[in-house]
């Protein structure tokens, strides 16, 4: 196959929010596809950083702080190192893993506050804000509840609707009420800071037409928000916790959430770069950008975020914006707040980390089209297409050549019409994988090699090895080749098993460290040994189905 083209690449993860464990939701529209991605472009040679964060400020933080009776600061870092180990554990590989309360985030946030304001961008407008009388305190965002003036969704928070995507000032909310006390809150003014964002609507307009790389289906229901006409932001709060609004006026006010997180994808990404000696701003501008998002959260960045950018104008703008549906388990939505929901820690209590990117990766597509987690599906997908498929090839090569030939590869020798088509196949498999992978239609990739598994296995059936062993020499040459080759295309779905393999085929190094373009060769010499094998996965039990919807009936019953 031709050589892979070498690119700067800048990959984000939306970011978590630090009030509570990594689940699978989190999981599936963002952290395992960007992982994936990422995984396939360190093979493939590319110059490429992931940068992860905690998105550390916001009611919600203050809210369950104050609840746990500790301070912010206490509770976020708590869950930035938790969420960091889950993700590890996970196998999802940062570069740099960091938080939005960051002195490198407060200092360029408050940044680009004073470039959009000395721009214009911001202005400061009396309004009526919902005040507690019982509580005493002004409720933004998390601290109101009500129906979404869009949808008519009850239960929303009045920042936004999770279920139509739209956001929303809080006044705007209908029906609202007290998320701590469930009392109606009154009306009370205050001086806000406004985000000129509808000034930005021809700029964005243009943006979305021309970036050929976003999601045709995303674009054009972004664009007809900005068709209807663009709103104003409402960008700082009454809140003792964020980020301060760097006016000397505006003391006692912090900025918007939404107004920061985001940017710590940059301050993130100027830490690595500067700790290394690297002019951070001339790395961002040079490389192309992945944010990789969940549909929740697409009026952010695809407005929100590109709008301020255009207004300070000194940090380029996404090219890719992968974004992906919701997430529902057993056919009903994910809810944490009724227990109807998987955290990474409790899946991995159970089951290999690779399981859990095998099948999501297999069932998640490239779209906003929601992905349903089954139980029974998972059972099936691990046991006939990961075992039954690709670890029974794999498995039946190793131990053939253990059992009969000291565990040494033999020699080559002619190869038949069929062996030809193997290295045909070979060649083709991962040629289509990158394509696959490079156009980030994951599932896909997966999908081919799967498909080229399968081939393996009836190459394997039809040689008939353990008929003559002579004449089994080249199949089984091609076959333990092959199976080098199943290691690196695996590695950024299941690099655990992928290293695992490597070991077993006693090659150097490490599987995360070898040239994609490679496992289209034969690099596997005669004679060289492999280790013992040892079974590369385990069969999903009923018994160990049966216990997991067990308890999610009792969950379900309890909630």
């Amino acid at each position: 196959m031709g050589v892979l083209a070498v690119e700067k690449i800048i990959v984000t993860t939306a970011l978590i929010y630090a009030n509570g464990e990594v689940h699978l939701g989190h999981i599936t529209s963002t952290y395992l596809p960007a992982d994936i991605y990422v995984r396939f472009c360190r093979l493939k040679g590319d110059d490429v950083i992931h940068v992860g964060a905690t998105d550390d400020f916001g009611t919600p933080i203050l809210v369950e702080a104050e609840r746990k009776g500790i301070s912010p600061e206490e509770f976020v870092a708590y869950w930035n190192k938790t969420d960091f180990e889950d993700f590890s554990a996970l196998g999802i590989s940062f570069d740099v893993f960091y938080k939005t309360s960051s002195k490198e985030n407060v200092k360029l946030t408050q940044y680009f506050f004073r470039k959009l304001y000395e721009k214009g961008y911001i202005y400061k407008q009396i309004v009526s804000q919902p005040y507690c009388e019982n509580c005493k305190k002004f409720l933004p965002d998390r601290y109101v509840k009500g129906t979404c003036p869009y949808c008519s969704a009850t239960e929303q928070y009045s920042d936004g609707c999770e279920r139509c995507g739209r956001t929303f000032q809080s006044r705007e909310v209908l029906d609202p009420h007290c998320a701590i006390c469930g009392s109606k809150p009154e009306g009370k003014q205050s001086e806000h800071y406004f985000f000129k964002l509808s000034d930005f609507s021809d700029r964005l307009e243009k943006w979305l037409v021309e970036n050929e790389n976003l999601q045709s289906q995303v674009k054009n229901y972004v664009l007809n928000w900005v068709k209807e006409g663009l709103k104003d932001w409402d960008i700082s709060r009454d809140l003792p916790w964020g980020i301060p609004v760097p006016l000397k006026e505006a003391e006692g006010k912090v900025l918007y959430v939404w107004f920061n997180n985001h940017l710590g994808y940059i301050s993130t990404a100027l830490k690595y770069f500067g700790e290394k000696g690297i002019d951070g701003k001339e790395a961002w501008n040079s490389s192309k950008i992945h944010h990789f998002i969940g549909k929740d959260i697409v009026y952010h960045h695809y407005l929100f975020l590109p709008a301020m950018r255009m207004g300070v104008g000194e940090f380029k703008l996404p090219e890719f914006i992968p974004t992906r549906g919701y997430f529902t388990l057993e056919g009903r939505k994910f809810s944490k707040s009724r227990e109807w929901y998987i955290s990474v820690r409790e899946f991995l209590d159970k089951f290999p980390p690779d399981y859990l990117r095998y099948y999501l990766a297999a069932i998640t597509p490239y779209r906003q089209s929601d992905v349903n987690f089954d139980w029974e599906d998972f059972q099936k997908r691990i046991n006939n297409e990961l075992i039954a498929n690709i670890g029974n090839f794999i498995h039946r090569v190793l131990t053939f050549i253990w059992s009969n030939y000291d565990g040494k590869v033999p020699e080559i020798e002619t190869l038949d019409e069929l062996d030809k088509e193997m290295m045909d196949k070979l060649e083709t498999v991962v040629r289509d994988v990158a394509k696959e992978i490079d156009g980030i239609e994951l599932n896909r990739g997966l999908r081919k090699i799967l498909e080229f598994s399968t081939f393996c296995n009836q190459y394997f059936q039809r040689k008939k090895p353990w008929t003559n062993k002579e004449k089994a020499k080249t199949a089984l040459y091609l076959c333990v080749n092959v199976v080098r080759s199943l290691a690196i295309l695996l590695e950024p779905y299941i690099p655990f098993s992928a290293e695992n393999l490597w070991e077993q085929l006693s090659l150097e190094e490490t599987v995360h460290e070898q040239n994609w373009n490679t496992a289209s060769e034969l690099k596997i010499h005669s004679g060289h040994k492999i280790s013992k094998p040892t079974v590369l996965f385990k069969k999903v039990q009923d018994e160990d189905i049966k216990k997991e919807r067990e308890k999610l009936q009792r969950t379900s019953i309890k909630a």
